[in-house]
């Protein structure tokens, strides 16, 4: 009897579309230059690897490395390919590529079913997890649940120090069941960290090391001399939240992994059935591994649910900065860098020349998308969609600044991509971080929902060797980055677009930068920052709005040779520090993109053609200013000159007040209050009246601290707005605009 085989109809279709295909004459010099077609299958077998009988792709490569000539072609037929350890290529598979068939979307998965579940009294569910499995991240029917977590603990009780933490028995740890499988999760500005609970002795928590020395000062070893960003630092302020818990499972779409019990719990979304929904743990730590390859070409394909282990373990995530870690018990000290681990990726390129990536998808990740590292030149990821991932999109170099020539990454191409939705887990990520590169080029890519920096380029702080490496001629141009550095993710001091280094012939031209840390609680959140020592780095024609600080920044005097000319922006911002750096022809201080601004706008990004958040008419910009005292040269002025970067300030009083009066009663539909570069101003309330004496005001009060900014729709007539503290205190205010 003949066994069956398991193929579903899409591959039946696409075998016979391929069948048809074959069967079609083709002239003689066309079928003699035709490459040789080898198919695979997600349950194929044998060696032959004809369309009728397809292998599997470790069959289908080594099958490949039979061909002489090496013009080969793999097909991946449609379906899912089930992996429990990566496909590698090396040197040997140079000269193959590898593309979905025809009218296929074949995904390579690292992915690991849950099945079983048990519907408890609670309505949570429970699944056994097999053996050799540590479910860190899960999916239910596509989508990602979380770790179930709970609220924040401030520094006061949670004190962390070189050694732990205290706070078991306040925040009720203690009296957890299973508090080591617990993590504590704590942004430091730049810095993202997750250290597993070792132990718990009363009130005083430990944690698995080397993760807790490696994430405190003590280790000597987390970034340059003078950071002040470890757990233990004064920088410290509270855990963002503990994370991993049964105590703490009460929102639909969260979990938690006993491994006690090898079980994960679920509780529910609306709609969802244990019987119906499917749940998938990644797994595989990386799908497709490519090392010494060349001229391969990777296309059609999808990666999903591959894995990163290093945070399951006593390593944890000693974040250092854009998704590397600090690892290792003992190490060299190096305040450069130069020793930080890159995360796992679905996609690794190491020391690859001609290697094309290209119209894949890379979602639902535990790490990042793809990395090209060790040595890898020439080479391209293009128009691929990355959506969904733990850690970053793309990794490209590495954090050597001088290394043996055959391991310098030069010219490398990332373009065309669009990278949605990443740093879910690890929010210290960057969408695409470049180490030290030479001749990089990063174009033509949409960035969008990112919690950090967007495009990262460069490496080493204000070390030495920073200042002569093989960084140089990179070119970051005609890319689209929205909605960036997220406040509610607490990552500061970043930007849209990020440098570090030395690097000649660098140019930053033709971006389109909307919405970077705006709505921030700090001064920090930038447009483009040329931060340490980025040098002889050329600025142009980029279009820059609503940017929660700078549009332009290198607070530091020893990055040179920086010029910012020919951009767009609604802001200003001082000129740029260093020797020999300039700032000329500028249009700063917009309420309104003029036609060419728009145009070079809507032409970045991945698709050509974007859309433009078009800035909205500033009626306070002619108005009269006053307010009811002033503290020093900090005049009411400041607030209408365009300028986020520059503050007015009140002396500390009782119902201390700034106001405009527009010249005449217009309707008014929103107010934006940005907040002074210190946070000062809060709790207040916002007046709009027709008379001076507000007599028919209108008010909107608004609590705690002012953010920058906070936008309050109004949609009323007036011709006076007033921002005014409800008890004794300043106002402080680095811009307010009243759009009609």
């Amino acid at each position: 009897m003949r066994p069956r085989t398991r193929t579903t109809r899409t591959a039946r279709s696409a075998f016979l579309v391929g069948a048809a295909l074959l069967l079609s004459p083709l002239p003689a010099a066309e079928a003699a230059s035709a490459p040789k077609v080898l198919y695979a299958a997600p349950h194929g077998s044998g060696s032959h690897c004809t369309l009728g009988r397809p292998c599997s792709l470790e069959g289908a490569r080594d099958a490949a490395r039979a061909v002489t000539g090496r013009d080969v072609r793999v097909e991946l037929i449609d379906g899912t390919y089930e992996l429990s350890t990566p496909l590698k290529l090396g040197a040997e598979d140079s000269g193959v590529t590898w593309a979905a068939a025809r009218g296929a979307r074949p995904v390579l998965s690292g992915g690991r079913p849950l099945t079983g579940w048990t519907v408890n009294g609670d309505g949570t569910w429970t699944a056994k997890v097999p053996e050799g499995i540590t479910p860190r991240q899960l999916f239910v029917d596509g989508q990602r649940a979380l770790r179930a977590r709970g609220g924040p603990c401030a520094a006061a009780v949670c004190d962390a120090t070189k050694t732990g933490m205290t706070g078991a028995e306040k925040t009720g740890i203690a009296d957890w069941t299973r508090p080591t499988d617990a993590e504590a999760v704590i942004s430091v500005r730049w810095r993202n960290y997750h250290c597993r609970i070792a132990a718990v002795t009363g009130d005083v928590m430990t944690f698995a090391q080397p993760c807790w020395t490696n994430s405190a000062s003590g280790t000597d070893r987390t970034g340059p001399a003078w950071d002040t960003t470890t757990v233990d630092s004064s920088r410290y302020s509270k855990v963002a939240f503990f994370e991993n818990a049964r105590e703490l499972l009460d929102k639909p779409g969260e979990f938690v992994w006993d491994s006690a019990a090898r079980t994960v719990t679920y509780l529910p979304r609306e709609g969802e059935n244990p019987r119906r929904s499917k749940g998938v743990t990644p797994t595989s730590e990386g799908l497709l591994v490519l090392d010494g390859a060349h001229d391969v070409r990777v296309t059609g394909i999808g990666f999903a649910y591959a894995a990163y282990q290093q945070p399951n373990t006593d390593e944890g995530y000693a974040g250092t900065q854009a998704g590397l870690t600090l690892t290792g018990a003992t190490g060299p000290v190096d305040h450069a860098g130069r020793y930080y681990t890159k995360p796992a990726a679905a996609l690794t390129v190491r020391g690859g020349r001609h290697v094309v990536v290209d119209q894949s998808t890379f979602t639902h990740l535990g790490g990042a998308g793809a990395i090209f590292e060790q040595g890898t030149q020439d080479s391209t990821l293009t128009r691929c969609r990355f959506t969904d991932l733990s850690s970053g999109a793309a990794y490209i170099g590495d954090t050597e600044p001088m290394p043996a020539p055959e391991l310098v990454g030069a010219r490398n191409t990332v373009s065309y991509n669009t990278i949605r939705h990443t740093g879910v887990e690890y929010t210290d990520a960057v969408g695409i971080w470049a180490g030290y590169e030479a001749g990089t080029v990063i174009d033509h890519n949409t960035l969008d929902d990112l919690p950090y920096s967007g495009i990262s380029v460069g490496w080493g702080w204000d070390q030495p060797e920073a200042r002569q490496s093989v960084l140089r001629d990179n070119r970051i141009t005609n890319n689209r980055i929205t909605d960036v550095m997220r406040a509610e993710h607490e990552q500061h001091d970043g930007a849209a677009i990020y440098t570090q280094g030395a690097q000649p012939g660098t140019v930053i031209s033709g971006n389109y930068i909307n919405r970077s840390a705006y709505g921030n609680t700090e001064r920090d959140g930038n447009g483009i920052y040329l931060d340490e020592q980025s040098s002889h780095i050329a600025v142009t024609q980029n279009v820059i709005t609503r940017i929660g600080y700078k549009w332009v920044s290198n607070w530091a005097d020893y990055g040179i040779d920086n010029h910012a000319t020919g951009n767009w922006t609604d802001t200003d911002a001082p000129a740029l520090a260093g020797t020999g750096s300039t700032m000329a022809g500028n249009h700063t201080k917009l309420d309104r993109l003029p036609a060419e601004a728009v145009e070079v706008a809507a032409a970045a990004g991945a698709n050509g053609r974007g859309s433009v958040e078009q800035l909205r008419p500033d009626l306070a910009r002619t108005g009269t200013v006053s307010q009811s005292s002033t503290d020093g040269t900090a005049t009411a002025a400041n607030a209408i000159d365009g300028d986020t970067s520059t503050d007015t300030r009140t002396l500390s009083e009782a119902g201390a007040w700034w106001q405009v009066d527009l010249g005449a009663a217009h309707h008014v539909g929103q107010v934006e209050v940005w907040n002074d570069t210190s946070m000062t101003t809060a709790d207040f309330d916002v007046q709009l009246a027709a008379s001076a004496d507000f007599s028919d005001a209108t008010t909107a009060h608004v609590t705690g601290k002012a953010l920058r900014p906070t936008l309050l729709d109004t949609d009323t007539e007036a011709r006076y707005v007033r921002i005014r503290v409800t008890g004794t205190g300043r106002v402080a205010l680095a811009h307010v605009l009243v759009h009609p």
